[in-house]
C-alpha cells in the first residue's frame, strides 16, 4: 500500500464531507455508508419519493476511480438476466444456461438498485448468493463476482419468504425521512439551483484500490496491519449487544400486549451479524485515522443493529450501551472483566502446554494474568515458588477470593470457574491414564 492507513481514513473523512455539502443534513447517513463501503457489505435506503436517494447514492459511488458502477431500474418484468447479462445463445442451444456477465452487475465493484421490491421474487431469489456469497449460480454456472457494495433505495418494504432473506443481506439499513425544517429546506434549494440535482464531480477522487485495500485490514485478510481492540472492550461489546436485544424485544413485548408472540417476531441478532459487527468497529476505528477501537466506536453499532433514521431503534441502542457503561465504570467492572479475560487466557495456556504448571509460578504469571494477580499472590503465599500441586491450588484460590462488582462479571467469573474445572479434570484423566499405562508396563515386566 503506497499510502499510510491515515492518509487514506483523511481522504474517505474529505470525501464524506465534500458528500454531506452536496446532499444536506445526512451525515449520518454518509458515515453508516462509507461503514458499508469499508466493511464491503450492501446497504438499503428506504425514503419517500423525492427526497434524494439516487443523488446519495450516485454521490458516493462518484467519489470512487477505477471501479465499474452497474444501475438499474427494477421491475415486476425483469428477469435474472438483467442483472447477470443476456443469456450466451449458442450455449443455449446444447442445453446449457449461461450468462454473458460482460458489463453486468456481475462484473461489476459497486451496484444502485432503484426501487429493489419493485422486481419479482423470482428475480430477487435468483439476487441472494451474488448478494451474499458474491457468485453467480444459476444452473451450472457458478463463477465469482466482482462485486464490493450495492446501495438499493426503495420507497416501500414488501414482505415475503423472499425480501426477508434478501433483507438479511443488507447489512446496513437507514430510513431517510423528509427534511421539512425551513433552513435546511433552505439550503437544499440553493444546492438544487447551482446543480439541478446532479451529482458534482469531486476535486480529487479515492482510488477503488485504497478502498480495497482498506477493506482487506478491516476484515482480517491483510495480516500487516491490525486493528487493536482490547479483550475487555470486546466483552462489553457484546455485554451492549445482549442489553440491546433484551430491550427490542421488551419493547415488541409492550407493543403487542395481550397478543401472541405468533402475532410478532421476537428481535433477533444472528451471531453472523454479530460477528458482523466487529469488522463495523474496525471501519469506524480507521474512519477516524485510528488503529485501536475505542467506546466511541462501539457507541456507534446501530448502524448495523438499528435502521438509521428511526429515533426509536438508535435511542434504544444508545440506551443499551450507555446502561451497560455507566454499570461498568461505576463498579470497576472494566478492570475485573480484564482480569479474568487475562486468568481464562492462562487457563486456555495450561489446557494447550501441561507443562506451564510445572513452572514456579512467579514465571507462570509472566503469561496474561497482569499484575493483579501477581500482588495478590505475593500477598497471600510471600512471592515463594510452589510445586504443581499448590500452583493449582493458587490458581483456584484466586478465582474462589475473587469477588464480582456487578451482574456481568459474576456471570463470567462463573464461566471462567467451569472452564477451570474442566481444564484440572482434562489433566487428572491425562495422568490417571499415564499411571494406568506406567503400571501395565511394570506389570508386563514383572511376567517377563
Amino acid at each position: 500500500m503506497t499510502m499510510s492507513i491515515e492518509e487514506i481514513a483523511v481522504k474517505l473523512k474529505n470525501a464524506a464531507t465534500f458528500i454531506g455539502k452536496r446532499v444536506v443534513n445526512r451525515e449520518e447517513v454518509i458515515e453508516q455508508a462509507f461503514c458499508a463501503l469499508l466493511t464491503g457489505e450492501h446497504l438499503l435506503l428506504q425514503s419517500r419519493t423525492g427526497v434524494g436517494k439516487t443523488l446519495l447514492a450516485e454521490q458516493i459511488f462518484g467519489m470512487f476511480t477505477g471501479a465499474n458502477i452497474f444501475r438499474v431500474q427494477a421491475s415486476k418484468e425483469q428477469q435474472p438476466d438483467t442483472y447477470f447479462g443476456g443469456l450466451d445463445i449458442e450455449q443455449l442451444k446444447t442445453g446449457m444456461i449461461t450468462h454473458n456477465t460482460t458489463g453486468s452487475l456481475v462484473e461489476s465493484e459497486f451496484g444502485f438498485i432503484d426501487e429493489i421490491f419493485d422486481a419479482n421474487d423470482f428475480t430477487l431469489r435468483a439476487l441472494l448468493s451474488l448478494l451474499n456469497e458474491r457468485r453467480l449460480i444459476r444452473g451450472v454456472q457458478n463463477v465469482e463476482a466482482k462485486v464490493h457494495t450495492v446501495i438499493a433505495a426503495t420507497n416501500y418494504l414488501r414482505v415475503s419468504e423472499v425480501t426477508e432473506a434478501l433483507l438479511d443481506r443488507f447489512m446496513y439499513k437507514a430510513l431517510i425521512l423528509p427534511d421539512k425544517e425551513p433552513y435546511n429546506q433552505f439550503k437544499i434549494a440553493q444546492k438544487y439551483l447551482m446543480h439541478g440535482g446532479r451529482t458534482i464531480e469531486p476535486p480529487a477522487k479515492i482510488p477503488f484500490s485504497e478502498l480495497s485495500e482498506m477493506n482487506r485490514i478491516i476484515t482480517g485478510h491483510d495480516t500487516g496491519y491490525h486493528i487493536i481492540m482490547k479483550p475487555e472492550d470486546l466483552y462489553f461489546t457484546n455485554l451492549v449487544i445482549r442489553h440491546f436485544e433484551f430491550l427490542r424485544n421488551r419493547s415488541l413485548r409492550e407493543s403487542h400486549k395481550g397478543q401472541s408472540t405468533a402475532h410478532y417476531n421476537d428481535f433477533y441478532i444472528s451471531p453472523r451479524t454479530q460477528a458482523k459487527s466487529l469488522d463495523l468497529l474496525r471501519a469506524l476505528a480507521l474512519l477516524r485515522g485510528r488503529t485501536y477501537v475505542t467506546h466511541e466506536d462501539i457507541s456507534k453499532l446501530y448502524f448495523i443493529f438499528a435502521t438509521v433514521g428511526v429515533p426509536e431503534e438508535v435511542a434504544l441502542y444508545k440506551k443499551a450501551f450507555q446502561t451497560v457503561q455507566n454499570t461498568m465504570v461505576s463498579s470497576n467492572g472494566f478492570d475485573q472483566i480484564a482480569t479474568l479475560l487475562a486468568f481464562e487466557t492462562l487457563l486456555q495456556h495450561v489446557r494447550e502446554d501441561r507443562s506451564l504448571l510445572d513452572q514456579p509460578l512467579g514465571e507462570l504469571t509472566q503469561t496474561p494474568l497482569r499484575r493483579n494477580f501477581i500482588e495478590w499472590f505475593k500477598e497471600t503465599f510471600g512471592g515463594v515458588d510452589k510445586t504443581v500441586a499448590q500452583n493449582r491450588r493458587s490458581l483456584e484460590q484466586f478465582i474462589s477470593e475473587f469477588v464480582p462488582a456487578c451482574d456481568e462479571v459474576r456471570e463470567l467469573k462463573v464461566s471462567v470457574e467451569q472452564l477451570m474445572t474442566k481444564v484440572f479434570q482434562e489433566i487428572e484423566r491425562e495422568q490417571a491414564r499415564a499411571e494406568e499405562r506406567k503400571q501395565q508396563k511394570e506389570g508386563q515386566a514383572t511376567q517377563q
